[in-house]
C-alpha cells in the first residue's frame, strides 16, 4: 500500500520530531536559543511505536527521527531501537547536530540506525563557533568518522548556504568527500516566520553552484522512492557525492514523498504549511486502524506546493519546531 495524495505523489517517508528542544543557537534559525512555549510532552516511546506501526501499515518504509536536536532525549537510543524494530521499516535515518556523536556514535549503530545526517555549516573552527554558538566542530567531526567506523551505512553533512558566512567555501567540503564516502548537501536557506531579515540578507541560490558541477563533469543520479528532495552529483575523482536541496526552484514539490510528525504529535502536511493536525488522540490503541483513517483523511488536504517565494512561511516560526 502506498499512501497518495490528490496529485498521485506517494508517501513512503515520515520525518518525525521527537523534541523542539536544541542546545544549538544557530543564526539562522535559533539566534536567541530555544524558548520554551509549551509543557515538554512529548511523545512517549509507546506513542512512537503505535504511530511508526500504523505509517508502516500504510506503507511508510523510511522514518527520520529529527528535533530540534534528537540527542536531548535521554531514551534517543531506545527510540531508535523501537523503531527499527517495526515490521515495514527499512530504514531508520537521524539528523542531529552531532554534539553526543563522538560518545554515542556505536550505540546508534548497535540500535540500527542506518543513516545520519549532520549539520556542520562551516568547517572553519571560528565561523563553525559563530553559527553555533558553540566551539565543538572537532568533537562532532570525530563523531563522523566514528559513525562511520561503526558502520552506519549512509552519513550525509549537512551545509545551510549563507552568502557572507560558507557560499564560498564549497572547496573545503570537497575536501572532506576527496576520500570519504560521505555526502555532503547543501541546503538553500529558508525563510521562516522569525528569519526575514537574515534571509533578505543571507540567501544565495545554489543554481550558480549546480552550473559550475556540471561544467566540471559531474553527474546527476536518479533517486530511490525513500530518498529526500535533494539533487544528487557525483564525480569519478571523489569517493563522496555532493547534494542540493533547493526549496525555491520550480517544481520543487512536484515530488514531495514526505510527511512531518511534531515531537506532540501533529501531523504536518507541508513544512510550510498552515496547520497541522492531532495524531495523538489515536496513538492510545495499538490497534492503529483510526490512526491510519485519520492519516489518509488528512492527506487529502495536502496543497500542490508551499507559498515561499510569496513570503508566506505558514506556521513554521524556525526549523527547529519540527526538524526542518
Amino acid at each position: 500500500m502506498t499512501l497518495l495524495d490528490n496529485y498521485n505523489r506517494g508517501f513512503k517517508y515520515l520525518r518525525l520530531s521527537v523534541t523542539e528542544v536544541c542546545n544549538f543557537r544557530c543564526s539562522y534559525c535559533l539566534p536567541d536559543g530555544y524558548q520554551k512555549t509549551a509543557p515538554h510532552n512529548f511523545l512517549s516511546i509507546e506513542e512512537i511505536k503505535t504511530l511508526a506501526t500504523g505509517m508502516a501499515g500504510l506503507g511508510v518504509e523510511k522514518i527520520r527521527i529529527t528535533g530540534g536536536e534528537p540527542a536531548v532525549r535521554s531514551d534517543l537510543i531506545e527510540i531508535i531501537r523501537t523503531l527499527k524494530a517495526v515490521d515495514g521499516i527499512k530504514t531508520v535515518a537521524m539528523t542531529s547536530n552531532g554534539y553526543k556523536l563522538e560518545r554515542d556514535a556505536a550505540a546508534y549503530a548497535e540500535a540500527g540506525l542506518d543513516a545520519l545526517n549532520i549539520s556542520i555549516d562551516s568547517l572553519d573552527e571560528d565561523k563553525f563557533k559563530a553559527i553555533t554558538d558553540h566551539d565543538r566542530l572537532p568533537s562532532i567531526l570525530r563523531g563522523i568518522e566514528a559513525a562511520h567506523e561503526a558502520g552506519i551505512k549512509k552519513i550525509k553533512i549537512n551545509v545551510v548556504l549563507m552568502k557572507g558566512w560558507n557560499a564560498a567555501d564549497v572547496g573545503d567540503y570537497l575536501e572532506v568527500i576527496k576520500d570519504r564516502p560521505y555526502s555532503v548537501r547543501f541546503i538553500e536557506l529558508m525563510e521562516t516566520g522569525d528569519n526575514k531579515a537574515f534571509f533578505d540578507e543571507h540567501h544565495v541560490d545554489p543554481m550558480g553552484i549546480i552550473d559550475a558541477l556540471h561544467r566540471d563533469s559531474w553527474v546527476e543520479e536518479l533517486k530511490g522512492i525513500t530518498d529526500g528532495p535533494a539533487r544528487n552529483f557525483r564525480h569519478p575523482a571523489f569517493m563522496g557525492s555532493l547534494g542540493f536541496i533547493t526549496p525555491y526552484a520550480k517544481d520543487f514539490c512536484t515530488n514531495c514523498n514526505r510527511l512531518r510528525v511534531s515531537s506532540r504529535g501533529g501531523l504536518q502536511l507541508c513544512l510550510f504549511g498552515e496547520q497541522d493536525y492531532d495524531l495523538r488522540p489515536y496513538l492510545l490503541d495499538a490497534d492503529t486502524s483510526e490512526l491510519q483513517d485519520r492519516v489518509c483523511a488528512v492527506l487529502g488536504l495536502k496543497t500542490e506546493g508551499h507559498q515561499l517565494h510569496d513570503h508566506v512561511t505558514g506556521k513554521t516560526s524556525h526549523l527547529a519546531s519540527i526538524g526542518g
